[in-house]
Parts: structure tokens; sequence; C-alpha cells
């Protein structure tokens, strides 16, 4: 078994590994089941560990568990170390000529509306490459590349204060949207002005469609009448169709929806806000083979593959 020997601390890459899954996730059920351990194997791994240790990684208060400030120490070395190894791995791989790599991908839920198209497309392409999808809110991908555990992001607008490239590789056009038989919908034009009574059915603050919708309000100096906050862009659009307010969304996410003429888009001045999608990385990350291959693939792919849909007719705005 291979050990690290740091001074007093002896411990084997498994205990870390199985520390940094409990860490993520406080909890050892959910560890022991994505490591295929029992319970009690995980703990145990955890007691010996704190025994090389010498000090408490977990405190539990009712039936929480928490990290303890060594655990915290601990987490963010494992964390490390864990990458360090990936990134070993992959350069290994690629030295060896495999043709075989892996790519964690983190995209905003607004994003897997046409993300799943060009990784079908990319794999193809790539067939040896092993793609892990994860799909959450902004917050969440924003942790993923603070942590440093994903290769690259797909969101709207990359975030400030991060050490981060990020690069555009596709237009994203945000509408406004209303039940078929909504008045607005109706009209072949319609004022900015004339949305200052209408109810909006928005996503939760700090999302990108949001922060837009705010910037674009403020521009106008009207304080949108926020009727309801949805975390998903589903929510949203079963709500518009329910009568319940208007919506803003990206053209990308009501493509079937449009199609099928269960929801509409209104024709707003100044509207559609045409956005960009990024593909964003820490910038002192060293790119594996796969995921250096996926950002080429985007930057020079992703806008002849996918449809930035019916827009005709409806003027551009940059916002």
């Amino acid at each position: 078994m291979v050990c690290y020997n740091f001074a007093m601390l002896n411990f084997t890459l498994r205990q870390l590994q199985v520390f940094e899954k409990v860490a993520s996730h406080l909890n050892y059920s959910r560890a022991a089941e994505e490591l295929y351990l029992s319970q009690p194997a995980v703990s145990m791994q955890i007691k010996q560990l704190e025994g090389h240790i010498g000090l408490p990684l977990f405190e539990q208060m009712g039936k929480k568990i928490f990290l303890t400030e060594a655990g915290r120490e601990l987490f963010h070395y494992s964390r490390n170390i864990a990458q360090q190894l990936a990134e070993m791995e992959v350069v290994f791989d690629e030295m060896k000529g495999l043709g075989k790599g892996r790519l964690t991908l983190s995209v905003v839920n607004t994003a897997n509306y046409f993300t799943p198209q060009l990784l079908a497309k990319f794999c193809r392409l790539h067939p040896n490459i092993n793609v892990t999808l994860q799909v959450a809110n902004r917050a969440a991908v924003l942790k993923q590349l603070a942590d440093n555990s994903t290769d690259l992001a797909v969101m709207g607008r990359p975030p400030e204060g991060l050490d981060i490239d990020a690069e555009p590789f596709m237009d994203n056009p945000l509408v406004v949207i209303a039940a078929p038989e909504h008045p607005l919908a109706r009209l072949k034009r319609v004022r900015f002005s004339q949305l200052a009574p209408e109810t909006f059915l928005s996503r939760e603050p700090g999302s990108g469609t949001r922060s837009a919708m705010e910037r674009v309000f403020a521009q106008h100096s009207i304080q949108p009448h926020i009727g309801m906050e949805m975390e998903t862009n589903e929510a949203i659009k079963q709500a518009v169709r329910a009568g319940m307010g208007l919506g803003i969304l990206s053209l990308h996410s009501i493509e079937l929806e449009l199609e099928t003429k269960r929801l509409a888009v209104v024709n707003v001045e100044d509207f559609p806000l045409l956005r960009h999608w990024f593909v964003v990385h820490r910038a002192n990350k060293r790119l594996s083979g796969a995921a250096a291959a996926f950002k080429e693939f985007l930057l020079g792919e992703a806008g002849k593959t996918i449809s930035s849909g019916p827009t005709t007719g409806v003027a551009k705005r940059r916002n």
C-alpha cells in the first residue's frame, strides 16, 4: 500500500480519498455509495486517518456532521492532491498515446438545453474520451470552479473576482415570453414601458438571466414586479403557460414550446438581449488533452451546431 509520510503523518491515499468524499458531502452514507464501500468501512478509514493526524476531522451535532478546523485544513490539501493525481494520470495516458482521456464539464441549468447536442457531436469525433457532465445553478458551478473540481464550465456571464480564463463561443439571446393568449403576445410591437405593470416570474437572485433582466429594467428606470422566484427554467415556463405572468429566458430553452405554440415571444423593444455563452476554466489550470480538445471544439463548432432560434424581425441589443 502506497503511503504518504510527512514527518509524523503516515496515511494512505485511500484514506485521503475516503476523507475527501465524506468532507464533500458531509455524509458517510453518500460517500460510501460513491466509493462502493460499506458505511462501517468508511467510518473505519476516517478513524484511522484521525489517528495518524492526532486530531478530530469531523464533529457531530444531532444527525449532522461538520468539519473541524483540522478537517477544513485537510480538505483543502486533499482536493489539491486529488487534482494533481488526476492530472498526472492524464499526462501519462497521453504520453502512452492511448488516444483516450477524461473530461469533467460543469454547465449552468440553461446551458443544458443545448450541451447534450454538442457533447454528442464531440463524442462522435472523440469516442474514447469519457465525459462527466455536472448540471447545476450558477452558484454551484462557480463553487466547482473555485474548488478546481471541474475542468471546464459553460455559463452565460463569467464570474468576477476569480482568476479565470473565459472565452465566448455562442450567442445567447434572452427574450420575453408569455402565454399565447396574453394581450402583449398579440401585439406586433411592444414598448418597454408597457412591461411596467406586468408581473414577472424570475430566476433566483444571482443567476445570469436575473442579472440581465435587472440591468435592462434599470436602464429604462423601471422596477420590475417580481411575482415569484423560481430555481429552474422549467418551473418558469409552466407558470407562464398557466397565465401567472411573463418571463425572461434564453431562446435556447424554449425552442420546443415555440414549435408547439405553448409559449409565445413578446416582441418588446430592446429585445432580445444579446448575451453570450462562455467556456470558462481556472487561469492557472493545466488543461488535459480532452479538456483542450472540447474547448477548441466549442470555440470552432458550437455556433455551427446549435441554432439561435427564430429571432427574425426582433430588434437585437447588447446588454
